[in-house]
């Protein structure tokens, strides 16, 4: 990579941060909670995006801006080289996540290609997805069981999604990630609005409005509620993934931190409230009464966007049309979040050593090859979202640490001020972080104890019980030797990229 290698505008870097932070989970979790909780929820998860996610994303705009450097080395320069395997923790657990999130770019080119077939075949006369519900009901259902499990095709499109994406990075940042972002971002938002107007001028589309939009008192003393809308935030925006830390290193040096780190996070709240206005009320309008709706949103649907959301177009004139553009809008969504993502690992890389170009195929070639296993088993991508979703609490607290460890005011003062004609107070960034890193215990502490696993530590037969999906004992594991890595190569880590 150039030295002088940067985002040409202010616009470049916050399109990219929208890209980053606007992803699957924004069209496929953020409306299944929405659709659980209504208002309470949304509340709860716009003063966590001031609690939580915005403090954090400044404090990591801050290091990657002043240190130039991918995750580890960023890390290590605001840290030292005692904390260097916190920056190492960050990095793996963002990588685990990469090397599935990529399969879930195939899944939405999946079906956003069954979509363009089922228009098709309503304009040809072929058997449509309306006529095959007719003679089975349980069609998409065991459509998704055949794509999530063994399927070549889902293999195929996983190597797509990454081979598209390092030809992308291949040609830099400004000529690769700024330019794919300034398509990307606009068509996405626009594919979103669409969809969102052609739900609320349905019958009985404002009825889902309505329902997104109203406070149940009562849930407030949820603590269920809490707990999904500080997560709900914190993975969303990305706060806590070094994606921006890894994206700010591009900055140009007189960037605005918090305008930057502001414009980048409601844009993301932004879309997925528009996500929700459109999938909310189409469950109302083509639901066959409001609280036929209601029990399919409560339910919280985990297939969502794969199963009902097609389902819900089949029903109505157009649908099929309609079910591409919403298809386009999640395969954008995916893609835009994919890109900084491989973007981490051509950085980390690069800090490495290796030159650029040479960094992107091995980087390609590394998230084929570990991406594999998650295209191929359900079971595997269903544990890795597991143990690296919750890794990105740990990784979050570890962001707010440094901080902390600096002096909030006076990184606050000489990392984020400096440059930044939008300001915000000391002592509300202060009280944040400290607020968070006891958040980052509870949620951590809460997520674990929930019992997903009938045998959390050790199975039945009294052995540990690392290989159950949901297990506290594989969350444990994995988490283990990602920190026994980063402990015991502390020092040479430090010395080739600190």
């Amino acid at each position: 990579m150039s030295i002088n290698e940067q985002f040409s505008s202010r616009w470049g870097i916050i399109l990219a941060s929208l890209g980053m932070a606007v992803g699957a989970g924004n069209l496929w979790r953020f409306p299944r909670l929405a659709g659980q909780y209504g208002g309470t929820f949304i509340i709860l998860w716009t003063v966590f995006l001031l609690v939580w996610s915005i403090p954090i994303l400044m404090a990591e705009f801050a290091i990657g801006k002043q240190f130039k450097k991918a995750v580890v080395g960023s890390f290590a320069g605001m840290t030292g080289k005692k904390y260097t395997w916190m920056g190492v923790f960050i990095t793996l657990c963002t990588l685990g996540i990469t090397f599935y999130y990529s399969v879930v770019t195939g899944w939405a080119l999946y079906y956003l290609g069954s979509s363009v077939g089922n228009a098709w075949a309503e304009l040809s006369g072929g058997t449509t997805l309306a006529q095959e519900l007719a003679s089975n009901p349980d069609y998409l259902k065991l459509q998704w069981e055949g794509i999530a499990n063994e399927n070549v095709m889902i293999v195929a499109l996983h190597i797509v999604s990454v081979g598209l994406g390092t030809l992308l990075l291949y040609r830099g940042v400004q000529n690769g990630l700024e330019k794919a972002n300034k398509i990307l971002i606009p068509m996405l938002f626009v594919m979103l609005i669409i969809i969102s107007i052609i739900a609320l001028n349905m019958e009985n589309g404002i009825n889902g409005l309505n329902y997104m939009f109203h406070v149940d008192v009562a849930l407030f003393s949820n603590p269920t509620v809490w707990l999904e809308a500080l997560s709900q935030s914190a993975w969303s925006t990305g706060a806590g993934w070094g994606l921006l830390m890894t994206i700010s290193s591009y900055s140009r040096d007189k960037e605005d931190v918090t305008l930057n780190t502001f414009i980048g996070a409601f844009g993301n709240n932004t879309a997925s409230i528009i996500a929700a206005m459109a999938i909310l009320p189409s469950v109302f309008a083509l639901a066959g009464t409001d609280a036929e709706a209601l029990t399919l949103l409560r339910s919280g649907n985990q297939a969502l966007s794969f199963m009902v959301i097609p389902e819900l177009f089949a029903k109505i004139p157009g649908g099929a049309f309609l079910g591409i553009i919403f298809f386009v809008a999640f395969s954008l969504a995916a893609f835009s979040s994919l890109l900084p993502m491989l973007e981490l690992l051509i950085k980390t890389l690069g800090d490495w050593g290796i030159d650029r170009h040479k960094a992107v195929l091995a980087g390609g070639v590394a998230c084929i090859a570990l991406g594999f296993p998650s295209a191929w088993s359900f079971e595997f991508f269903n544990n890795q979202d597991w143990v690296w979703g919750i890794g990105l609490i740990i990784s979050g607290f570890f962001i707010a640490f440094s901080a902390l460890k600096y002096g909030a005011f006076d990184f606050k003062a000489k990392f984020i001020d400096v440059d930044s004609d939008f300001s915000v107070s000391k002592y509300y960034f202060k009280i944040c972080l400290m607020v968070n890193v006891f958040l980052a215990v509870v949620l951590v502490y809460w997520w674990m104890s929930q019992g997903y696993s009938e045998y959390p530590w050790f199975d039945k037969a009294g052995n540990w019980n690392v290989i159950d999906t949901y297990s506290n004992a594989t969350i444990v594991t994995q988490w283990g030797i990602v920190l026994l890595f980063g402990l015991v190569f502390n020092k040479w880590i430090y010395k080739k990229m600190g």
